[in-house]
């Protein structure tokens, strides 16, 4: 008979004890048997978060070996792959393996469906056996392990119409352009920070669906080959280049392009530290800036936006909303232009 567990996990905390599994020091990754409520997943990919991978790889100077090395320390500590700077994870590709006795009618999940964890790797009971390829380019790693999804944790099945690691590579980010769906009126000006990175580039499709003729989408990429990823996809009424951790600069061009008025909604997808104030500076009074990357310092977010007298609403980026998988599928089913680059650089 299996063991009953807890809804969120608890049952598999092991430091400190009473805490949730994110933000626990260790939890029990052992596979041999489950709790009665738990799915257990033979994985393939992990599709590790953005500012995490990058955070990694500068620790690694690059070296594959050493990213191995530094993902597997991180697993043999804590039971899971929670980055220890960033505190971030990202999230899976695998096949169901088992499912608790308790979920089994409760589920529409079968013993060897595939499917997308959409829970953070950082909460998510993980035993790494093998790593097979690193993909620093895409921020993916293959490998033999097994991992626990709990009974609050959310998931997509991988569609028939799309490559594995193309809907991988959505679903990584699917949070971003569900809220922008959300966010988003007609009529607004919105500026995309990071457009040329994965969610960036769906965030910009989703800001110009919902913002419409009457609206503008603003679009900053880094380097020039994003920014020219952008301008090719036509999704931005502007696009240019910068630093986003220089905020005056890019203040002054959103000045000239909005006439002063400056954004209705700003959406960050940077994955690097010091771009809060950018987000905060371009936005109006009654605007909204949406932090979807994990390096954003939420400290320097709210003490910038009192420094600058600045009243907008500020929006922890939660990689979850209702129906985000379908929403941004969808984008890519509706956009071939957006479909083909990202099967030239995820699939």
């Amino acid at each position: 008979m299996q063991k009953k567990g807890n809804k969120y996990g608890l049952h598999r905390v092991i430091e400190p004890i009473g805490v949730l599994p994110q933000p626990a020091k260790k939890v029990n990754n052992n596979m041999d048997e489950i709790w009665d409520n738990e799915i257990l997943i033979d994985v393939q990919t992990l599709n590790v978060d953005s500012a995490s991978f990058t955070q990694i790889k500068e620790q690694a100077g690059g070296d594959k070996a050493k990213i191995a090395e530094i993902m597997l320390d991180i697993v043999a500590k804590q039971g899971k792959h929670r980055n220890p700077v960033t505190g971030s994870g990202g999230m899976l590709l695998g096949t169901v393996e088992k499912i608790g006795d308790a979920l089994k009618d409760k589920i529409d999940l079968k013993v060897g469906d595939k499917i997308a964890t959409l829970v953070s790797l950082s909460l998510t009971p993980l035993r790494i056996d093998k790593i097979k390829e690193i993909r620093p380019d895409i921020d993916q790693v293959d490998i033999d392990g097994k991992a626990i999804l709990f009974e609050s944790g959310i998931y997509a099945k991988i569609p028939n119409d799309m490559p594995e690691g193309l809907a991988l590579s959505a679903l990584d980010v699917a949070g971003a352009p569900a809220q922008v769906a959300k966010l988003v009126k007609p009529g607004d000006t919105v500026l995309i920070i990071g457009a040329g990175g994965k969610s960036g580039m769906l965030c910009c499709y989703e800001a110009k669906k919902r913002a419409g003729v009457t609206g503008k989408v603003i679009g900053i990429g880094h380097s020039e080959r994003s920014t020219k990823r952008i301008m090719d996809l036509g999704l931005c009424d502007h696009v240019f280049s910068a630093d986003a951790t220089q905020p005056v600069p890019i203040l002054e061009k959103i000045e000239e392009l909005t006439k002063g008025e400056m954004c209705d909604v700003t959406i960050n997808n940077v994955n690097i530290e010091d771009t809060e104030m950018t987000s905060i500076l371009c936005t109006k009074n009654s605007g909204t800036v949406y932090f979807f990357s994990m390096a954003t310092s939420f400290t320097k977010a709210a003490l910038g936006a009192e420094g600058v007298g600045s009243d907008v609403t500020m929006i922890v980026g939660n990689g979850y909303t209702k129906g985000h998988a379908e929403i941004t599928l969808q984008i890519l089913r509706e956009s071939e232009k957006l479909r083909k680059v990202f099967n030239e650089l995820y699939a």
